[in-house]
């Protein structure tokens, strides 16, 4: 099986857009064909990232838009949904359709319109999915990140401080990140004070609802070679799934998940937690970098926090820099493009196009999280020698 290839990669402005989803699409895709040197006609399969562009703007039939948009015909089209890991999802497949063989150029494109909805019903629709047991009694994503945290926080005696620092640091890498949605410092006194939204966890600890969209063109690394010699290789890829109904875990701090799919990614890569020199974590919650770094091998359950108090994730000083774009957390989150938009980060720290934001690496890796840990998709990318 040859190797597959990113070769280019997008990403719109993300905040609050004009616009439908077929506009954000269509600029995201435009835009990875002119930086990967490739004619839409070229293009000959067509994933599209999308979760509920039906439940938020009554508009189905995205791919078959932006097809049609991009002078991509007759590309074989899908649209890829697997909640809010859906970009992550589509990796996975725009993965498959050319390690397969069946795709020699593969354009995947994430995205979604959010912030026309009111947060009431932008919430209610993300809280779809999970268990109808569990929503019939009220439950949100946010109310399972809250308590989640808190028993974290008592059970490992680990400092409240810690989760807002997760938020200071993302957001300070945010400022260098002219795509994100909040482009400011916060203080560690601002995170601590503002709104109660899920005790212990506050404003300044949860993403924002965000529209935007982003995209990676995939192909064999033969191919790549007659394109550039500037790209990176999906070195290691891999799915999980765990409970649907939260509860039922034996332990609510381990996402089986995290742990499975980075370990089949390990696995096929042949790197380990420490060959990887940057990550994109999916911090919808600030909770949520603390579970990945430890269900990933990054730390021994219950350390991750220890690491964070110690620096070792800070983008210019730390061992492991994780979210240099901003993550979730500063970036934003339109839940089809997230996913695609941690590849699009990597792709760029690893071929040195990062900007101010650059770090030293060869090797990185995203993590892209559906629901509470229902879905998880992780991946590993390494610069082309």
């Amino acid at each position: 099986m040859e190797r597959v290839a990113i070769i280019g990669a997008s990403m719109t402005q993300f905040g609050k857009r004009e616009g439908w989803v077929c506009d954000l699409l269509a600029e995201a895709g435009l835009s990875c064909l002119e930086d990967a040197g490739v004619d839409g006609r070229d293009v000959e399969h067509l994933y599209v990232s999308n979760m509920a562009s039906g439940e938020f703007e009554g508009q189905t039939g995205v791919v078959n838009a932006l097809v049609h948009d991009l002078d991509a015909m007759p590309a074989y089209t899908q649209r890829v949904d697997q909640t809010s890991s859906s970009g992550g999802a589509g990796m996975y497949a725009a993965w498959q359709s050319v390690a397969s063989g069946a795709s020699e150029l593969t354009l995947l494109v994430g995205g979604e319109k959010m912030t026309h909805r009111t947060t009431a019903e932008a919430t209610d629709v993300i809280a779809s999915l999970t268990h109808p047991v569990e929503y019939k009694q009220g439950v949100t994503l946010p109310s399972f990140a809250g308590l989640t945290a808190r028993h974290y926080l008592e059970r490992f005696d680990a400092p409240r401080e810690s989760l807002a620092k997760v938020a200071v640091k993302n957001h300070k890498n945010g400022v260098d990140n002219p795509k994100a949605q909040f482009q400011k410092e916060v203080d560690l006194e601002t995170v601590l004070e503002s709104p109660l939204v899920a005790d212990p966890l506050r404003l300044y600890d949860f993403c924002p609802i965000t529209d935007g969209s982003a995209a990676l063109m995939f192909c064999p690394e033969s191919v790549a070679k007659e394109h550039t010699d500037e790209y990176v290789v999906v070195a290691g890829i891999d799915g999980a799934t765990d409970t649907h109904v939260v509860h039922e875990r034996d332990d609510p701090t381990i996402m089986r998940g995290v742990v499975e799919s980075g370990k089949g990614a390990y696995e096929m890569s042949g790197y380990g937690p420490d060959d990887i020199d940057v990550a994109e974590l999916h911090d919808m919650f600030t909770i949520l970098e603390f579970l990945q770094m430890e269900g990933l091998g990054f730390a021994e359950q219950g350390e991750a926090w220890k690491l964070v108090e110690e620096g070792y994730t800070e983008r210019d000083t730390g061992e492991l820099p994780i979210n240099t774009s901003g993550g979730l957390k500063s970036k934003g989150h339109p839940l089809g493009a997230s996913g695609v938009a941690q590849g699009v980060e990597i792709y760029e720290q690893l071929v040195g196009e990062a900007g101010p934001r650059q770090v030293d690496a060869d090797v990185g890796l995203t993590c892209n999280v559906g629901g509470f840990g229902n879905c998880v998709i992780t991946t590993i990318m390494e610069a082309a020698q």
